[in-house]
This record gives structure tokens, C-alpha cells and sequence, in this order.
């Protein structure tokens, strides 16, 4: 094949990859784009949209199962709820095969040269692509390394077998009768919970001594309460130690030392993801690394001259928008735009039942950076749209400066609230302040009344408890 030459180059075709290669194309920026996979990468295939449908099936399917037990509050009665998990599947493959061939089409609409295969880097301006179909260099003046992440794997527990990471749990061709998730982390709950309400006995298995320790303790009880009633074991302060002879069970060690097995159909492990920074011919560039993760400054340029570096590759937190909002901006700045990167106002979602949401500074974060602050909770056990959806549980907060006010975080959990992500994002993204948000009218009757509650709590005037 004879060379490819452009101005921009992009490795992976991932949320962050095809944004950029797509917004470098309007820009009137020559842009090849490289995918060894499917396009749309993790997030779209094996990660964020099939684990969504997953657990939308999952709640629907509990939402019956309550309803013929009569335990619904609305008086609805069905009778013999069942389902079909092959179909489920079969609905959550149609979805991400339709959004991979739409990003395959919207870079074909753009402008995009698309080439399958596996990247390594030959210098800091040349790739060599293995194709199905041979070799294929491409020169390029900038290029932009987006390559992921993959889950992390434990030396006592390679995956394989009966012991599946997420992107195996999210292709089962059966639902297994009991699961034990390593890792009480989002994405553990996240899976744990959706199994849990699909009919399987799960144990969580956690080494530290509380769920979702990345957030704090008030956000994460409404969690561990729903955990408790469907029936899901959570073991806290607990480390696995192996897997039994016949692999089908875990050997775990509580804090006191105690040794216990726990038998499992299937073994999750979700103990975080990895940046993919090998395979791709790292080796052949001088590139400095922070820790596991590429390091960046804050217009993503790599210490290489050209060579620019985006998503989870480059650090926490790994989320599918954060690698978009880069793609987006290292696109505007290769055509010469001025574009910076400020990661303060990135939401955080944790879809669990109930959902929780966190942008910006928790009250912890506000004083150890040493803000005097304010803080004001609104329960959604006093919002009518929460009791008509016979969801109370949760909150809003809202974090802001004592002296003028400046909001600088919000969290909140409950049912559905990560659709309220962007509303929160972009208060904190604007700069507003307690009175702003307090005097703009939100709608009756609606979840987001909270938010100007919890503004007007901390505001020392809520109108609602």
C-alpha cells in the first residue's frame, strides 16, 4: 500500500477519538482515524450503553416481579412475570450496533479517512497500521494517542473460565444463579444491583470498609439500604485470598482473619480499569508518564512536540464525556484555535438504584482546599415528583462559599437523578451562586425543585422543610 500522509492523525476510535477526528474534519483538518475494534470503542460496545440497557431491562423486570408479589404501591397486579434473557441481549446488541455504525457513518459524513487494524507507532510521526489486508504507514504532522483503558485483572484471579470482567458480564449467554462481584465500586454495584434484580443471589466483596469509596458516606447509604433489601450480601473489610480447586468459589479473608468460602456461579471482577498505554509502540517515543497514565498539560499536549494524548490513557477521572470534551478541544487547537482544559465541572454519574451524581467540590474537598462554606440538603422525601414516582429516597446539595456565595459543587442521589448531571454541571461551569440558582424557577412538579431548594436552604430560607 503506498502511505497515507495528513495533518492529523487519530489512534482509537473511542468517545474521545471519533469527537476529535470528527470535530478536526469540520474544521477543515485532512484526518485519519484508527480503530482495531468496533467503532465507538468501549463505552458504546462493551461498557457504558450496553450496561445502561442491562439495567433498564433489570428495573423493569423488578418493577413486575413487585407488581405480582402485590408489594406495588400504585395497586398495579400482573401475573407471572418472566423473561427472556436471549431477547435482552439480543435488544442491547441492536442498540450499540446501531451507534457504532452511526459514528462509522458520521465520520464518513465529516470527512474522516477510516482505517481498520492495529496502530504502532514507528517515530513521533509515523504509524504502521497492520490491516487485514497488509500494512499501511501514515505520516501525519499531529497526532492524537486515545487508546483507553481495559479492566484490571488480579493475579490470583485471571480472568477466564467462570471469572469474567464487565465486559463478559455484559454478554452472557445466560444469567447465572449467583454472582460474586470483587469491588464495591460503581461499576461493581452497578452490575451487582442489575443482576440482583434479574433473580441472581450476589455477594459483594469489598477490601475497603464501605461502598463507593470515592464518594462520600451520605451519598452512598440510600445505595446500601436498596442493597439490603434486594437481598444483596455486601462483604466490607473483606480480600479475596484465591479461587477454590474447583473454581467456582471464592476464598475470602475478613478483617479479623477469617477465612470463608463463597460459592459462585459466576466471578466478577471490577476492581478498576487500566490505561492502555502498551501494544501501540510507546517504546518508540519519549513520552513522560504520570504514574500509569500519560501525562498531559492542560491543552492535552504529551511531552512530545505533535504528539497529543486524551481520555482514560491520561487519568482519572475515566469517563467516556471527560475524553469527548478533550477530543473537542485538541481538534480546535490543532486547527489553531485557543482552547485550554478545566476539568473542574466533569459530573460524575454512578448509575446505581438510586442514581448519584457529583460535580465539583464535596464539602470535604470545599475545606481541605480552605473554603469557608456553605451547604444546604434537600431531601426528596419532601419533593412531590419523588413521592409520585414512589421514589424518596436521596437528596440534593449544594456546596457553595460562605462569603460570596460562588457555588462550587453539587451532589445529589436518587432516583433518576443523573439526568439533572447536566443542569448541575453547568451551574458550576458558570460560575453561579447560591441566588442564582435559588431565583431561577424550576418547575412544578419536578425533581430539580431540589436543587433550588437545597439553595435556598443554604441560603437560610427553604420554603419546603
Amino acid at each position: 500500500m503506498k502511505e497515507i500522509t495528513c495533518k492529523l492523525l487519530v489512534i482509537g476510535a473511542g468517545p474521545g477519538g471519533y469527537v476529535c477526528a470528527i470535530r478536526a474534519a469540520q474544521l477543515g483538518i485532512d484526518t485519519v482515524i484508527v480503530e482495531m475494534a468496533k467503532a465507538g470503542g468501549t463505552c458504546l460496545n462493551v461498557g457504558c450503553i450496553p450496561s445502561k440497557a442491562i439495567i433498564h431491562t433489570a428495573d423493569d423486570y423488578a418493577h413486575a416481579v413487585a407488581m405480582a408479589a402485590g408489594r406495588n404501591p400504585m395497586g398495579i397486579r400482573v401475573d407471572s412475570p418472566g423473561i427472556d434473557f436471549m431477547r435482552t441481549m439480543a435488544w442491547k446488541d441492536g442498540i450499540t450496533g446501531r451507534l457504532s455504525m452511526g459514528v462509522v457513518n458520521l465520520l464518513k459524513k465529516a470527512g474522516v479517512k477510516a482505517v481498520v487494524g492495529r496502530a504502532h507507532f514507528r517515530d513521533g510521526k509515523t504509524v504502521e497500521v497492520e490491516t487485514e489486508t497488509g500494512s499501511q504507514v501514515v505520516r501525519a504532522e499531529n497526532i492524537v494517542v486515545a487508546t483507553g483503558s481495559a479492566p484490571v485483572e488480579l493475579p490470583m484471579l485471571p480472568f477466564g473460565g467462570n471469572i469474567i470482567s464487565s465486559t463478559e458480564a455484559l454478554s452472557l449467554a445466560q444469567l447465572p444463579k449467583s454472582l460474586a462481584v470483587v469491588g464495591a465500586g460503581y461499576i461493581g454495584l452497578e452490575l451487582g444491583i442489575a443482576f440482583a434484580k434479574l433473580g441472581a443471589k450476589v455477594t459483594i466483596v469489598e477490601a475497603q470498609e464501605r461502598i463507593l469509596p470515592l464518594y462520600d458516606a451520605a451519598l452512598t447509604q440510600p445505595v446500601a439500604k436498596r442493597l439490603a433489601a434486594l437481598g444483596v450480601e455486601v462483604r466490607l473489610g473483606t480480600r479475596v485470598k484465591n479461587l477454590s480447586g474447583g473454581g467456582d468459589a471464592l476464598i475470602v479473608e475478613d478483617a479479623n482473619g477469617e477465612e470463608t468460602k463463597l460459592g459462585a456461579e459466576k466471578i466478577l471482577v471490577t476492581v478498576g480499569r487500566t490505561p492502555v498505554t502498551e501494544g501501540w509502540g510507546r517504546e518508540e517515543l519519549e513520552l513522560d508518564m504520570e504514574g500509569r497514565f500519560i501525562r498531559i498539560d492542560d491543552q492535552c499536549r504529551t511531552s512530545m512536540r505533535g504528539i497529543y494524548a486524551i481520555g482514560d490513557v491520561t487519568g482519572e477521572p475515566m469517563l467516556a464525556h471527560r475524553a469527548m470534551a478533550q477530543g473537542d478541544m485538541v481538534a480546535e487547537i490543532v486547527a489553531g484555535r485557543r482552547r485550554s482544559w478545566d476539568k473542574r465541572a466533569i459530573p460524575a454519574v454512578c448509575f446505581t438504584d438510586p442514581e448519584i451524581v457529583s460535580v465539583g467540590l464535596s464539602p470535604d474537598e470545599a475545606r481541605t482546599a480552605g473554603h469557608e462554606i456553605k451547604v444546604g440538603q434537600f431531601p426528596f422525601a419532601a419533593n412531590g415528583r419523588a413521592m409520585t414516582l414512589a421514589s424518596e429516597d436521596g437528596f440534593v446539595r449544594v456546596v457553595a462559599r460562605a462569603d460570596n456565595h460562588l457555588v462550587l459543587g453539587i451532589q445529589a442521589v436518587g432516583a433518576g437523578i443523573s439526568e439533572l448531571s447536566a443542569t448541575f454541571a453547568l451551574a458550576v461551569e458558570m460560575g453561579t451562586r447560591l441566588e442564582d440558582v435559588a431565583g431561577t424557577i424550576h418547575a412544578h412538579p419536578t425533581q430539580s425543585e431540589g436543587f433550588a431548594e437545597a439553595a435556598m436552604k443554604a441560603l437560610g430560607h427553604a420554603l419546603h422543610i
